[in-house]
Parts: C-alpha cells; structure tokens; sequence
C-alpha cells in the first residue's frame, strides 16, 4: 500500500481547503485549533496562571466549533452558499467576554488577569479563523500571541525600562494644604507624580496624601522617606500598591 498516493493527498488537501462543511475539514480544523490553543495555554500555564492548556484549548475548539455551526447550518439546511455564516460565531466575540471577565482577578486596588483575559479572547479568534479556514493567519497569531506574552515584557523591561507604578502615602498630623514640599523632594529622587489625593480627617486633625507616582531605576526609598519624616508633623509614610486611604 503506498502511503503517498498523491491523488489521495491532493483530495484530503482539497477537503480541508474546501469552504464547505466535510468531516475530514471539520476534524483538522479542531485538531488545529486544540494544538494552537494548547500552544498559547501551555505559556500561561507556565507563568503560574490557572487558565492554562486545557482552557486555551477548550476556548479555540468551542470558538472553531462555533464558526463551523455558523457555516454548516445556511449550507445544508437553507441552500444558501452565501448565507450569513457570521451570525452564531459573532456570539463568540461577546459570550467569550464572561471568561474574560472571570480570569480577572481584583485584590485591593490592583488589578491581575488582564494579560490572560485578552489571551483568551484572542484565542477565541483565532479559533474562528480556523473554523473560516484561515489556517496560515492562524498560526501567524499564534505564534504572535506567544512572542507577545513570552518576550514583549523583557523586551519593554529591558529596552524602554518602563516605569513602576506605586502609591506613596503620607499621613500627616494637622491640617494640611500645601504638599508642594512633598512634591519637590519626590522630583529630587527621580520620581514622577501621575496623580495626588488628599484626605482631610477634621475629626482627628490629620492629612493624608496619596501621591500615585511612576519611579524609573531603584530610587532609595529609606533615604526618601527619612527625608519626609523631616518636614514636620509626619506620622507615618508608605510604599504600598493600594490606593485605600
């Protein structure tokens, strides 16, 4: 038996090109789709995050299977070539949204899971495309996909050395309404103010300020800080991610 007949290769190659709904096409999109997914959950999965292969693979299969029913359903039950094959599969773009939103994870101010959440509903478009036989874009976004969540952060860390976003919090005995001291001896140190809240507590006579600031390098924060304590009337001051007062 001769296991490369091209006639036999040329006619499978045919069936999983063909924009009509077979059952060789149909498994090697699913299969595909399982392999690009997995690939994609594979490095989630190695950054520590709980959605990982099997929900990656799960997400690109269910959003393949989508766009399959789409295009199956005008063909075969109406007749029509050219029917409307988008609209099952457009319920993917918003319902893929709620796994989303569960891989979102909110602790006090910080936010984590944004980075997972946008992989996964990327991933459902990808499996889309594979279901539309886009098979050669697929696998580009794949392999963009993986560059982006595996080496664009040290690139940018490396590179562009983004900044660190933190909250400084000064809590201050008295009533305070001038921070402009506070503001300059935070410039001295390299440190860049985004934002400012204050808080007046008239009840205990105390201030606090919340200065959100963007610190480029290792700024020495001991030294900062003992510099605050110096301009009087300083309680307490915190490096902290948190925003509650």
């Amino acid at each position: 038996m001769n296991f490369f007949d091209m006639e036999a290769i040329n006619e499978i190659y045919s069936l999983i090109a063909s924009p009509n709904i077979n059952l060789v096409g149909a498994i090697y999109k699913l299969l595909l789709s399982f392999v690009l997914g997995g690939v994609i959950g594979l490095e989630r999965h190695h950054k520590g995050q709980f959605a990982g292969m099997r929900t990656f693979s799960l997400i690109c299969m269910g959003a393949t299977m989508a766009m399959l029913v789409s295009i199956y359903i005008p063909q075969e039950y109406l007749g029509l070539k050219n029917g409307d094959p988008g609209r099952i599969a457009a319920q993917v773009v918003s319902g893929v949204g709620f796994l989303g939103a569960g891989a979102i994870i909110q602790m006090k101010g910080s936010v984590k899971g944004l980075t997972t959440a946008a992989g996964i509903w990327m991933t459902a478009s990808i499996g889309l495309a594979i279901g539309a036989g886009m098979y050669i874009i697929s696998t580009v976004a794949t392999l963009l996909i993986i560059f982006v969540l595996s080496y664009a952060d040290r690139y940018v860390t490396r590179f562009i050395r983004a900044g660190e976003s933190k909250i400084i919090r000064v809590k201050v005995n008295g009533i305070m309404d001038d921070v402009a001291t506070l503001r300059d001896l935070l410039k001295q140190y390299n440190i860049h103010i985004s934002d400012e809240f204050l808080r007046y507590n008239f009840s205990e006579k105390q201030t606090i300020i919340n200065f959100v600031v963007v610190s480029y390098g290792k700024p020495n924060y001991v030294a900062l800080f003992n510099e605050v304590q110096k301009t009087g009337n300083v309680a307490s001051v915190t490096l902290t991610n948190e925003l509650n007062n």
